[in-house]
């Protein structure tokens, strides 16, 4: 049985969408702290801000990096990764060069993410590598997974939650989850993310072995009850 703590330590609560003002970062960023949330993730540009929000607080602030197509240059993504760091991000969550990635250019792929771990790992600052598996075949995926492990990422996550296909679903799943579990045997973590909008769906992937939850609303979550948005 979890407890409601123990969930909430384990979420990272995404303050991602384009049109978020100042002040829907501020109400997001207090919600984390009263109800206990591990981790808020927002847009790089939005880092300092988040930090002074959350100081002194067991909240940790991550940043998203390339999001969130995965399109950048490398050289670019390792550039707003350091400078997310110096604003006091603890957590990068990057995007992968999801088109390398099907294009069989994983040497490209590799060096991509390794130049992000290059930026956070002196500082200790975790690297989480978003796979967007709603794009991605199952030999992909599990690719994927081995090249962020090669590159020295800590983290494999599914999905940017904006993720876009004619059907079927753009978030976590229970299937691509456990493809991932498999393929990195517990030498990096998982996180699933997009598309988890109930207690339920947060245990049932806490219980399949994810460490985190990537969620667009944590309050209501935790509060059990129906979630709003479309993260």
């Amino acid at each position: 049985m979890r407890s409601v703590a123990d969930v909430a330590r384990a979420l990272d609560h995404a303050v991602l969408k384009p049109e978020f003002t100042a002040a829907d970062l501020a109400r997001q960023a207090a919600m984390c702290v009263a109800r206990g949330v591990g981790c808020l993730c927002v847009r790089s540009v939005d880092v300092a801000e988040a930090v002074r929000l959350v100081a002194g607080s067991p909240v940790v602030v991550a940043s998203v990096i390339g999001f969130p197509h995965g399109a950048a240059p490398a050289e670019v993504k390792a550039l707003e990764a350091r400078l997310a760091v110096t604003a006091g991000a603890r957590e990068l969550d990057m995007v992968i060069n999801i088109g390398a990635l099907r294009s069989n250019a994983d040497t490209v792929v590799h060096d991509d993410i390794a130049g992000v771990v290059a930026a956070a790992r002196p500082h200790g600052v975790l690297v989480k590598v978003i796979l967007e598996t709603c794009h991605l075949t199952e030999p992909e995926i599990r690719r994927a997974c081995r090249l962020a492990e090669q590159a020295g990422a800590d983290f494999v996550k599914t999905s940017t939650g904006f993720g876009v296909r004619a059907s079927g679903p753009t978030g976590a799943t229970p299937e691509a989850v456990q493809i991932m579990l498999d393929a990195v045997g517990g030498r990096l973590q998982v996180k699933a993310s997009g598309g988890i909008r109930s207690w339920d769906e947060a245990v049932a992937y806490l219980d399949m072995g994810c460490t985190r939850l990537g969620v667009g609303d944590a309050e209501a979550i935790l509060a059990g009850r129906p979630t709003t948005g479309d993260y």
